[in-house]
């Protein structure tokens, strides 16, 4: 059994608007402290603590439609636990570092299964499953595997997920397929794991895929851009494969570099001759 070692220790508020399957007429928030460890989450206020182990956490929520003192908060974090029995919700002035924090707290050195990469550039590869550990980094997904290959998802570059079963090491689990990219390339890491782990895997990649579709509204010429490149077709063959004006191109690349989808790898120059060029052109020829 891992040892016990403490993640946080913050002030902020919770609340628990169901208990034991009854959820309250009235609840209100607690101010207090809020003590994260890789094993529980301690909630220390005024009214006594509360301990609730992390083995018996389902999943982390975002809105929990409760009452109007909810309502009037807008960053907490759900924590349905005993089957659901009982939430809490707890919130601090930094959501996003209590919601990273409490990823830690169930991902951080869990042993899953990992195939990377199951697929590049939209080609199925013969990588075989194999042991990994998982840690949750700055706004990234890190998987170090039993090989000794490193593989870093970061959120803002996880262009989507899926979940299902398959069979991994002869049983049939859960499967995690999120898709992103090894510098030029769109490849897809494959994860499995307990139920469990695949649960809390898939909310905290679902995440980046989220983060992804935001603020990106995309009209069918973009659609086509992206679909070629994806395809495997040059940025400087885009014009003619799709039968479109180069400028036009251009200005779709430029708008996709600011909505964060393209990355610019190099700028081509269109050059043509001044007179001293075509002299120097001009007399290498008459010297063939």
């Amino acid at each position: 059994m891992s040892e016990e070692y403490k993640i946080s220790d913050v002030r902020g508020r919770f609340m628990q608007p169901v208990k034991e399957g009854r959820r309250l007429n009235d609840p209100s928030w607690t101010n207090g402290r809020i003590v994260l460890s890789n094993k529980r989450l301690v909630l220390a206020g005024n009214g006594g603590k509360r301990t609730v182990p992390l083995s018996k956490v389902e999943g982390l929520g975002g809105r929990h439609d409760a009452s109007q003192a909810v309502a009037r908060v807008s960053g907490y974090t759900s924590l349905p636990f005993d089957g659901g029995e009982n939430v809490v919700l707890v919130a601090t002035e930094d959501h996003d570092t209590l919601e990273g924090d409490l990823y830690r707290a169930f991902l951080d050195q869990e042993v899953v299964y990992a195939k990377h990469p199951a697929v590049a550039g939209g080609v199925v590869q013969d990588s075989v499953w194999e042991q990994a550990r998982v840690k949750v980094g700055d706004d990234s997904l890190d998987v170090a595997t039993k090989s000794g290959a490193f593989v870093q998802l970061d959120l803002d570059d996880i262009g989507g997920i899926s979940t299902g079963e398959r069979t991994v090491e002869g049983e049939m689990r859960g499967v995690i397929e999120a898709e992103h990219t090894e510098g030029e390339t769109s490849v897809q890491t494959h994860l499995s794991g307990t139920e469990r782990q695949c649960r809390f895997l898939a909310a905290y990649l679902q995440k980046g895929a989220e983060r992804s579709k935001a603020n990106v509204d995309l009209d069918e010429s973009d659609r086509e851009v992206l679909m070629a490149l994806y395809s495997g077709v040059s940025p400087f063959e885009i014009p003619n494969f799709l039968g479109m004006d180069t400028d036009r191109v251009e200005s779709i690349f430029e708008r996709l570099i600011e909505l964060d989808v393209l990355e610019e790898v190099r700028v081509r120059r269109e050059v043509s001759l001044k007179p001293r060029g075509r002299n120097i052109a001009s007399e290498a020829m008459n010297d063939q």
